[in-house]
């Protein structure tokens, strides 16, 4: 009943099937560890921000220093001026409605310490005239000023997507990179930045502040793990269903058959 089983053609579905199984499973634990590495960055995240501020230099204490992922986010402070002289905004960058495009504006604070400068991303705003010219930005606070940010490491083009391209306009860039701007300015800069969310004594105007990244999010992760799972159990219940069918309509044909030559006059 069976023996068609052995043709090339159902050899080679049965084949295929036995292939996309373990494929399908592969695919399922593929999204079940991108879950888990979202839910990871979301508690990471969420216990940077809710963590005791520290001083920026407690844990950007040098030049050229990497913020590593486990303190990206961290509740950070600092006290120094402002040094509007040497003041940069980034280009193509959304604000908090992700709707329009601007500019971060950022400015490096001279730390009270003397330890060096901190780079802040005092904020966002928007593009209202040509892109060759600077755009109009809320000056900088004057005088000792203590901040309240989030750390964030410096940007890349390999880690952002962003292309750091020449020939912008004077006091334009792509990224925010503390070895840049020590490279234009000269300036001793410490590694990474602030991202500005509080600003004593409060400036009367200020940029856009960026709101805090979004970590309740899970995405669909799971449920892809889910349905290639699903698909995985219905690959061997899809495969009997179709030799059950193929069977019955053998079966069929052959009691056809077997009418036809009993109806036949001897």
């Amino acid at each position: 009943m069976y023996r068609f089983l052995l043709s090339r053609r159902w050899v080679i579905t049965l084949l295929i099937a036995l292939l996309l199984i373990p494929t399908t499973i592969r695919l399922g634990f593929w999204q079940l560890h991108r879950h888990e590495a979202r839910v990871a960055r979301n508690e990471l995240i969420a216990q940077a921000l809710t963590g005791r501020p520290v001083p920026f230099d407690t844990l950007s204490g040098s030049p050229g220093f990497t913020v590593p992922k486990d303190l990206t986010w961290r509740t950070v402070t600092a006290t120094g001026e402002y040094d509007p002289a040497h003041e940069f905004v980034v280009r193509k960058r959304t604000g908090s409605g992700g709707d329009k495009i601007g500019y971060f504006v950022v400015t490096p604070l001279r730390l009270s310490d003397g330890k060096g400068s901190v780079l802040v991303n005092r904020g966002w705003v928007a593009s209202g005239g040509s892109a060759t010219e600077y755009p109009q930005v809320p000056a900088a606070p004057g005088g000792e000023v203590t901040l309240t940010g989030r750390l964030r490491a410096d940007e890349t083009a390999a880690g952002s997507g962003i292309r750091d391209r020449a020939g912008l306009p004077d006091r334009q860039f792509n990224l925010i990179s503390t070895e840049q701007q020590a490279g234009e300015t000269g300036a001793t800069l410490l590694g990474g930045y602030l991202e500005l969310t509080a600003t004593t004594p409060a400036p009367a105007d200020q940029p856009e502040l960026l709101p805090e990244p979004n970590h309740s999010d899970i995405g669909p992760h799971m449920a892809y793990a889910v349905q290639w799972w699903l698909f995985t159990a219905m690959i061997p219940v899809g495969f009997w269903v179709m030799v059950r069918r193929e069977a019955k309509d053998r079966a069929k044909e052959a009691a056809e058959a077997e009418v036809e030559q009993e109806s036949v006059p001897a």
